[in-house]
């Protein structure tokens, strides 16, 4: 019988919670992820052996059942073998984990992170059998739990996670409704290819397989690679990926900027359709000292304190030259920054790649208060976009939160449309839109501050309209004058002119 999905997550959080007290929320994720990924692992794998028994019965052999299963799991390690017994729990846990992921080289190494299951200190054995326990009320098979449903539940516990970290989930953790308008706007369709430089866990690369879903597609068939550089945070990608029953993905661990992990068979960096990532704001000592002889290089050497625009021209050197296009999370001073990344800058406006800037509501994330912005390029515009950059100031869409501001699905919606149609969305009369011509731009000296084109534009058009508004008053109240006047004059029998 399925487990409704409220249900399930309410067990799942309440498997979390057994850590509370000795385990810091903040690191949650690092025992509780490994120890799910182990359990449907092991659930499934037994619901598999079953149904091979109902099938074969006494002809079974290893040679048959292996078609059965997807993982390799070696006899002792499975979590009713293991976690029969209290004692030594920890040890016995790594050494069934480790073994797991030697069994599935290609799939499984490394995949259940480096916790540390026998340090007492770290995690109490108290506290492990605590979690253990409540895991034990959750059955993972396929009949009690659909791959859809365990893939909701991920995301609910990051999420979760997200909430109970604070600045620490900005390492993982990019809040949905973002991930959900930067995956609309840029549109990945079935047998394209996705790639995400700095995809923690894994949320953006999620979201493409719900998009192309919701939009009537097969999402088997998108192929989706992600580099990360937190070995925790990696196989945390791998699992989520995992859960989703997506099996053409790749995530690889590595330092993006330093060691780029994906190259083509001709030796130059792999290019993809869709590219999207919130990479970490202003990093410094990002690898600017081998940047220099770097083909990615193709605008210029960004800061050695600052690593945002070695991200963007990564991003940008790894989209297809003709279907490509890249959506990036931005702090706002890569708009206006001067230096040696105001000449970056005009270099990658002067390019015509660059299609919109988009301006999002404030305190959004966790990791930052600091506005934030998407920057969209395309490898080929739209024709009526070209030598032209579409400013969308989405700034005012949000809801105030306790911690964090949120966008509802409305709020994002109305800057999606904005951006989609180039014109202000019908409702409150609060984003801002204005496509803005290449002269313009260079006659700023290439800043693209939003607010010199689309709020001094509106100031403009308000002054105007508030110039009106006086001069038709001030008409009006001169004309009431006169008649008051003219009224006098002909009751002292002096004629009016005109009449």
């Amino acid at each position: 019988m399925k487990i409704a999905q409220g249900e399930l997550e309410s067990r799942l959080w309440d498997a979390a919670d057994a850590l509370r007290g000795p385990v810091d929320p903040a690191d949650f994720k690092t025992y509780v992820f490994p120890m799910l990924f182990w359990k449907w692992i092991s659930d499934t794998w037994e619901h598999e052996h079953a149904a091979a028994v109902d099938e074969w019965g006494a002809s079974l052999n290893d040679e048959i059942e292996a078609d059965y299963h997807r993982f390799v799991v070696p006899a002792g390690t499975l979590w009713s073998e293991v976690t029969v017994k209290a004692d030594n729990i920890g040890a016995r846990i790594s050494k069934a984990l480790g073994k797991i992921e030697q069994a599935n080289p290609a799939t499984l190494a490394n995949i259940f992170g480096d916790a540390a299951w026998g340090n007492k200190d770290r995690l109490p054995e108290a506290a492990l059998v605590a979690l253990i326990n409540a895991f034990n009320s959750v059955p993972l098979d396929p009949d009690s739990v659909s791959h859809d449903a365990l893939g909701h539940a991920y995301e609910y516990l990051l999420k979760e996670f997200a909430e109970a970290s604070g600045k620490k989930a900005g390492e993982f953790f990019t809040p949905p409704t973002v991930v959900h308008l930067l995956v609309a706007i840029l549109r990945p369709q079935p047998k394209e290819t996705v790639y995400d430089p700095a995809c923690g866990s894994g949320g953006m690369l999620v979201e493409t397989i719900n998009a192309i879903e919701a939009a009537g597609g097969d999402p088997r068939e998108v192929r989706l690679f992600g580099q990360e550089v937190n070995l925790t945070t990696s196989a945390i990608a791998r699992m989520n990926l995992a859960f989703h029953r997506t099996v053409d993905s790749e995530i690889r661990r590595g330092d993006t900027l330093r060691e780029p992990k994906f190259w083509a068979s001709n030796g130059t960096h792999q290019r993809f359709d869709v590219v999207l990532a919130n990479p970490p704001f202003s990093l410094a000592n990002w690898g600017a000292d081998v940047w220099r002889a770097d083909p990615r290089s193709l605008c210029g050497v960004p800061p050695a304190k600052n690593g945002d625009f070695a991200w963007i021209q990564h991003m940008i050197c790894s989209m297809k030259e003709n279907t490509g296009r890249v959506g990036v999370v931005m702090p706002h001073g890569v708009l206006f920054r001067g230096g040696a990344e105001a000449k970056i800058r005009q270099c990658l406006i002067e390019r015509d790649e660059l299609e919109a800037v988009i301006s999002l509501p404030p305190n959004l994330f966790y990791s930052t208060s600091i506005p934030a912005c998407l920057l969209i390029f395309r490898s080929t515009k739209p024709e009526e976009r070209r030598n032209h950059v579409l400013f969308v100031d989405g700034s005012a869409r949000f809801t105030k939160g306790k911690k964090q501001n949120v966008m509802s699905d409305a709020e994002m919606q109305a800057i999606l449309d904005a951006y989609r149609t180039g014109e202000a969305p019908d409702g409150p009369d609060d984003v801002k839109v204005r496509l803005v011509p290449f002269g313009e731009i260079k006659a700023n000296d290439f800043d693209l501050n939003i607010g010199r084109y689309v709020r001094a534009a509106t100031e403009e058009a308000a002054d105007l309209d508030s110039a009106l508004k006086a001069y038709t008053e001030a008409r009006t109240a001169r004309l009431h004058a006169e008649q008051h006047m003219f009224e006098k004059l002909r009751s002292f029998g002096i004629e009016v002119p005109g009449e």
